[in-house]
């Protein structure tokens, strides 16, 4: 009978344990605030020490080649959707607070999509400011600790003091100024202020830290937006007494390493807790960082010696190019580097697959989910990544990216340089390069989605714009349509900016009759006044009509 009894607990054990290890992946995605690509140093940083996010690194996938949109709206709402910004209107800070979030054309963001797979959501950290058409709940959340702004660290009087005691001045993004004021963050309905002794971030972290023990026993999505690197760059608690012999720059650039070694620190508590409560063998870890290094970090980045070229806000490398870490105990090999182009759209497939929830069937999801990449498989879905903020866009593939205007850039000595390609260069490789990606710019279509204007930084002067796609329609459940094809009858194009200039012509001829007036042409273009100037370029004979075959002659290089 004893030995029947010892049998029997044995296999209860065994059960419960298959019940433990069996259970859906928790998924925890950190998110770091202005983090660039050569600011860990699992990625080569020159000057920056991140012990922690490396172990991840170590222990599971690191992506050499992600990318996403170059500011910190934009690049939520990518996560968060899967969809490029001309399907959703997230092309500016400013517009990601138009996003629509009611009705049968609401966008889905990630705890929607997950919440039918069973998980409960947490969204803690920087949100107000970033999507502010309602609060987290309202996007499917299940609980939230949000704060309006950026770069949240110290109420008022402490960052004053703060700003004294190390003798910070200026007003550049993150060099001092006393210009950071929460107010009140919330806990779900409740409203908090922050006393002079709290920090924000290890507030955040509490809250987190909560969470986890509360939903431990089922599977849950933690979405941690953290403050850490966004200025304003004050001190840390472990910040050591300010060098005041030391120039003011030179206290800025330790305040900043300050910065990221809590971060990292945060990083660390956080698998700690993780590993305390027994949750971190079926837990899956995401680190990234939003958008690149901020302008006034952006020279100190540096990988080998040199400056990634662009940062934060920029199109070139610098500006999308960011840390993505993800590790799975169990089914990430261990310290792999993935050499594949991805960009922020594949997260929320990512989370699904893992999550086994089903996507959004009435919509464009542009992302490719990365399991099999994160289990080690070395093939991927997609050959290029797409990153677009305000009137600016490209595709980027391994090699070569070309822009909204049709320019092409050799991209061999990325993430340090860009190589502008002639138009007319007939090398074979370039050529064939243009020809690839005019095709996916083609099929993308984003000229007839939502547009913003200029730099996409938030100016108030800049609104969101979108070409018409259909009468009536809303973009969420109408897509742009490919531009069509070139018919027996039209002229072939004779050389590959002949063929650019023909795509573009057949994005804006969307009725197909070849001929473009005046007021069609410049009410589709984000500059009518320069649309204008263009407009009697190409219309050599006057007539008020541009052709196809005016538009690709008279505005190609070669006829200037």
């Amino acid at each position: 009978m004893k030995v029947v009894i010892t049998f029997l607990t044995s296999l209860l054990a065994l059960s419960s344990a298959f019940a433990a290890t069996s259970s859906k992946p928790n998924i925890v995605f950190i998110l770091a605030d202005d983090l660039g690509f050569a600011e860990i140093s699992a990625n080569g940083s020159d000057r920056y020490k991140t012990p922690n996010i490396d172990s991840l690194a170590k222990s599971g996938v690191r992506f050499n080649h992600f990318y996403t949109a170059p500011l910190c709206g934009p690049s939520r709402a990518l996560i968060l959707t899967g969809r490029y910004a001309f399907r959703t209107g997230a092309v500016t800070q400013d517009a990601c607070g138009t996003i629509i979030r009611e009705g049968k054309n609401a966008e889905v963001m990630a705890p929607a999509v997950l919440k039918k797979a069973g998980y409960t959501s947490a969204m803690i950290g920087k949100w107000g400011q970033i999507l502010p058409s309602g609060d987290a709940a309202q996007w499917g959340f299940d609980h939230m600790l949000s704060f309006k702004g950026s770069g949240i660290y110290w109420n008022k009087t402490a960052a004053a003091n703060w700003v004294q005691k190390y003798q910070l001045s200026g007003d550049k993004e993150g060099e001092g100024g006393v210009r950071a004021n929460p107010g009140p963050y919330n806990i779900d309905d409740k409203k908090f202020s922050m006393s002079d002794t709290e920090y924000m971030p290890d507030l955040m972290q509490g809250d987190a830290f909560a969470f986890l023990r509360k939903h431990q026993s089922k599977p849950f999505f933690l979405y941690y937006s953290l403050s850490p690197v966004h200025g304003q760059i004050l001190p840390t608690p472990d910040s050591a007494p300010p060098d005041l012999n030391a120039d003011a720059a030179t206290r800025f650039a330790k305040l900043y390493e300050d910065n990221i070694n809590y971060m990292d620190k945060l990083v660390g508590n956080l698998l700690a807790e993780l590993d305390r409560l027994k949750l971190r063998e079926n837990t899956v870890i995401f680190f990234m960082g939003d958008n690149g290094t901020g302008k006034a970090n952006a020279d100190r980045a540096t990988i080998g010696g040199r400056r990634l070229i662009g940062q934060k806000g920029s199109m070139e490398e610098g500006g999308g190019l960011v840390p993505l870490i993800v590790s799975w105990p169990g089914v990430t090999p261990a310290n792999k580097l993935n050499e594949n182009l991805s960009d922020a759209s594949d997260l929320l497939p990512t989370f699904a697959e893992i999550a086994d929830a089903p996507l959004p069937k009435d919509r464009i999801i542009d992302g490719k989910s990365l399991v099999s990449q994160l289990k080690g498989g070395t093939d991927s879905p997609r050959k290029w990544a797409f990153t677009q903020l305000g009137g600016h866009w490209h595709v980027r593939e391994a090699g070569w990216k070309m822009n909204e205007e049709g320019q092409l850039f050799d991209m061999k000595n990325a993430p340090f340089e860009e190589i502008a390609v002639a138009a007319d260069a007939k090398d074979e490789a370039s050529v064939a390069a243009r020809q690839r990606l005019s095709a996916v710019l083609a099929e993308l279509n984003p000229s007839a989605g939502f547009k913003g204007e200029g730099d996409g930084r938030g100016s108030k002067k800049q609104k969101k714009k979108k070409v018409a796609l259909d009468q009536g329609d809303e973009p969420s459940t109408r897509e742009p349509k490919p531009a069509a094809k070139t018919t027996a009858t039209e002229t072939p194009p004779a050389n590959a900016e002949d063929a650019e200039r023909a795509a573009k012509f057949d994005r804006l001829d969307k009725d197909k009759t070849g001929k473009l007036t005046r007021e069609y042409y410049t009410t589709h273009q984000s500059d009518p006044d320069g649309a204008n100037k263009r407009f009697d370029k190409f219309d050599v004979n006057k007539d008020g009509i541009v052709t196809r075959e005016e538009y690709i002659n008279n505005g190609s290089k070669k006829s200037k």
